[in-house]
């Protein structure tokens, strides 16, 4: 099921990028002959946000957000595994609050258009509570994960074990 859905996410956001780039060259290759694509680059940018919120729930899932472990990698194991358990409550408290305000601003901005393109704004806006719901997930299966395994004293929430630092996967 994971690696279905870890296929999906990878075929979304490649095709995400793929017209992102038709977009910005189709519109640089048009203003070129005087005929702007107005329209384009706003899509461009829906896209992107669309993608960012994408690729950041797949990094979660796989370890792979760049973290800073200078004082934490000296902690012993337990103390490391508890640390990031708390430090996971704390940003899921925050994904939620992201999600709520995030709705909040959503709701607030179907009215308002996104620059020319005639669509809602709140497509745009859209990406952040739907984004924070996808990354919460991720981060509640890592924490699952993490802690089903703890036994084995390997298996954390956010750094990747030897084990799963081996594995690569599209």
């Amino acid at each position: 099921m994971l690696k279905r859905l870890t296929q999906f996410e990878f075929l979304v956001a490649a095709l995400l990028l793929l017209i992102i780039c038709c977009l910005v060259f189709g519109a640089a290759v048009m203003r070129f002959f005087g005929h702007p694509l107005i329209w384009s680059v706003d899509m461009a940018q829906l896209l992107f946000i669309w993608l960012c919120m994408i690729g950041a729930t797949r990094a979660m899932r796989d370890k792979a957000h760049i973290g800073i472990d200078l004082v934490v990698r000296y902690l012993p194991r337990r103390a490391r595994f508890w640390l990031e358990m708390a430090m996971s409550v704390v940003i899921l408290v925050f994904f939620g609050f992201l999600t709520s305000e995030g709705t909040r601003l959503t709701l607030m901005n179907q009215e308002r258009r996104f620059g020319d393109s005639g669509l809602s704004y709140g497509w745009v806006t859209a990406a952040v509570p739907v984004g924070c719901v996808m990354l919460g997930i991720a981060l509640i299966y890592n924490m699952w994960r993490a802690w089903t395994q703890r036994r084995d004293g390997q298996s954390l929430v956010y750094s990747r074990s030897a084990a799963e630092a081996s594995i690569t996967e599209i």
